[in-house]
């Protein structure tokens, strides 16, 4: 097997940036008791200005007055951690997040889907930048030698474990991860690396170390298996960003929309689902307003989502400012693409035919369009039903042509230069309801060309009654 180790500097900071609409302006993550804040981390804006972590509040503000501070959240970070896995699981079905700031992978199984690794090396590279994480990745024979080699050059690849033995022989005591301060200390006592530490006394090393030491030596070198805690991907997506202000209009929360469908996106990917319905909660600060979004197929297209969720939510009144957003799926299908020609010639700046549907409801409202069934009565004020969302339809009678676009009365037809196309489909149906109907229906053209879908009496061809027009 080889692992690849997805390293996460800066993932709190990462996290918060990824939802602004400047990042560049100076940024840190303050964490710590009220009485002793310090710094968790900064955006390279307020490293410029000499602000670095560790650093205590009061000392950050002698040197800078005017920046931007955000509480740093451990579960935040956590949860972000937990949505990188999801994401990792689509280029691999072994992926783990048990130790905090990275993810680690299996890729060799994945080498005849997706190619050799410095192909998945960019891919992943190329996602990664597009979501918005800073990181750096490595690739070894074990999962714990990749961790450790992330952390000492970004972009190094060993994928023969006699090569990752030597490596790993002259890796310093206090860059391999050691478990509790055991680096520090062997460091302290003279012993530079971990072949030096290898040489040791085995029963020596337990006494003074533990006995957690000498495992994790035995699974950073391969000698033993490493048992991970492997993600499982969840069967819904709920995320939230919270609001750096009070905003009181739309286009101030079109930003993180964006990037919380991108993540919705990213996970039905993963899941090969789609989302039929989902929520989008504007929270306030006593109360929430719901804003809900339901298509009539699940559908996983980034801009289409976006386009629908913006639509609705331009017709919700913002009576109260906003102070944080939640995005809630909790069901999540499969997804079917739409069945299209190979050969299939779309005009420029036409839609598909889902999105315009979708947002076509976006605008006029769910009962305004909707699904249509074929009926077995001829007439054709009854030929045609309303279909519930998930319905199934069977197949329309075999009929002659008839327009699309059918007018709520007929209305009389006078033209002098009338030519009949086709017909008649006669009719004769209705005597057992009251609504009797007697007529033969044809296709004429008109003086100016256009189709229409007239009847007569039966046996006559006069005193025409306009019922519809072709395209």
């Amino acid at each position: 097997m080889l692992w690849a180790c997805i390293l996460l500097p800066q993932l709190a900071l990462d996290a918060v940036l990824r939802r602004l609409p400047d990042p560049s302006a100076p940024l840190a993550l303050v964490g710590g008791p009220a009485q002793l804040r310090t710094l968790h981390a900064v955006n390279p804006a307020a490293a410029a200005a000499g602000l670095r972590a560790g650093m205590r509040l009061t000392a950050a503000h002698a040197l800078l007055s005017d920046f931007a501070m955000v509480d740093y959240d451990p579960q935040a970070e956590a949860h972000w951690q937990r949505f990188l896995a999801a994401w990792a699981y689509r280029h691999s079905s072994l992926v783990s997040a048990q130790w905090p700031g990275c993810i680690v992978l299996e890729v060799r199984a994945s080498f005849g889907l997706l190619g050799p690794w410095p192909r998945i090396e960019a891919r992943l590279r190329a996602e990664l930048a597009a979501l918005g994480f800073t990181h750096r990745i490595a690739m070894a024979p074990t999962p714990r030698a990749a961790r450790v080699f992330a952390g000492l050059r970004d972009g190094l690849a060993v994928d023969h474990p006699a090569a990752m033995q030597g490596l790993l022989d002259r890796v310093p005591v206090r860059r391999a991860l050691l478990p509790d301060d055991a680096g520090e200390r062997l460091h302290r006592m003279g012993i530079r690396d971990l072949r030096a530490v290898r040489a040791l006394p085995t029963d020596s090393v337990r006494r003074r170390f533990g006995l957690p030491l000498l495992e994790h030596l035995d699974r950073l070198y391969g000698s033993a298996d490493d048992p991970l805690a492997y993600y499982a991907p969840p069967d819904h997506f709920d995320t939230r960003v919270e609001l750096e202000c009070e905003v009181e209009s739309h286009v101030a929360l079109l930003f993180p929309l964006r990037r919380m469908i991108g993540d919705l996106c990213t996970c039905l990917s993963i899941r090969d689902g789609g989302v039929q319905r989902f929520v989008l909660r504007l929270e306030h600060e006593a109360a929430h307003t719901d804003v809900e979004v339901g298509l009539l197929a699940a559908e996983r297209e980034p801009s289409m989502l976006f386009e629908l969720t913006r639509s609705r939510l331009e017709r919700v009144q913002l009576d109260r400012p906003v102070v944080a957003l939640r995005l809630l799926a909790r069901e999540l299908p499969p997804f079917v693409p739409a069945t299209r020609d190979l050969f299939d010639v779309r005009m420029q700046q036409s839609l598909p035919w889902p999105q315009l549907r979708e947002r076509l409801r976006a605008r006029l409202g769910d009962t305004a369009v909707y699904r249509i069934a074929p009926t077995c009565d001829p007439r054709p004020e009854r030929a045609w039903r309303r279909a519930e969302e998930n319905a199934s339809i069977d197949r329309a009678p075999i009929r002659p042509p008839r327009p699309l676009w059918l007018l709520q009365k007929p209305i009389p037809l006078r033209d002098s230069r009338l030519r009949i196309v086709s017909g008649p489909e006669r009719l004769e149906s209705g005597w057992w309801d009251g609504d009797e109907a007697r007529r033969d229906y044809y296709v004429l053209e008109t003086s100016q060309g256009q189709r229409a879908w007239a009847f007569a009496p039966p046996g006559e061809q006069g005193g025409w009654m306009l019922h519809g027009w072709f395209a």
